[in-house]
């Protein structure tokens, strides 16, 4: 838990993630972990954490699946020194591939907030389409308007059979 706490509570790994509950204290955590952990229970989600060499945690990624839609998104950070590698970029493109082929899903939908450059160039490196923009609701019930992508099954399979062509 502490592990979260000090990922999220670097602002430039946070700021910019509009549905993590704040403020990053153990009981808030704890209880988004519980949550994580009951609708991982029904299907509906996957907290995933990362750790590094040292067994220090690396990052996050939050799965959201509406089976009901056969649909997805996916949540996640990395800790600020681990940032500006190339890793996050390979890391999304292989979690997008797992959503696709092992989750089974044939819609993925994305957001980032405007200003979220770093997160914008990792989805359209990707190919997700964009949609234009969303109105997206925090945990606390504010607003922030979001740029919106979206990607099929059937676009990630070509765009994999192109990649394999080269």
């Amino acid at each position: 838990m502490d592990g979260l706490i000090a990922l999220f509570k670097d602002t430039a790994v946070s700021d910019p993630i509009y549905d993590l509950p704040r403020p990053f204290t153990v009981e808030v955590i704890g209880r988004w972990v519980d949550e994580a952990r009951k609708r991982r229970e029904a299907g509906e989600a996957l907290l995933a954490v990362s750790l590094d060499e040292r067994g220090q945690v690396a990052g996050y990624s939050y799965f959201t699946v509406w089976p009901e839609l056969s649909a997805a998104e996916i949540a996640g950070a990395r800790r600020a020194d681990l940032q500006n590698s190339g890793e996050g970029g390979r890391g999304a493109a292989r979690s997008f591939g797992w959503m696709f082929e092992h989750l089974g899903v044939r819609l993925i939908g994305l957001t980032a907030s405007l200003d979220n450059i770093r997160s914008a160039r990792v989805i359209e490196a990707a190919g997700f389409a964009p949609m234009g923009e969303r109105r997206s609701v925090r945990p606390d019930g504010s607003e922030r308007r979001s740029r919106y992508w979206e990607m099929t099954r059937e676009s990630w399979r070509a765009r994999a059979v192109r990649s394999e062509e080269r």
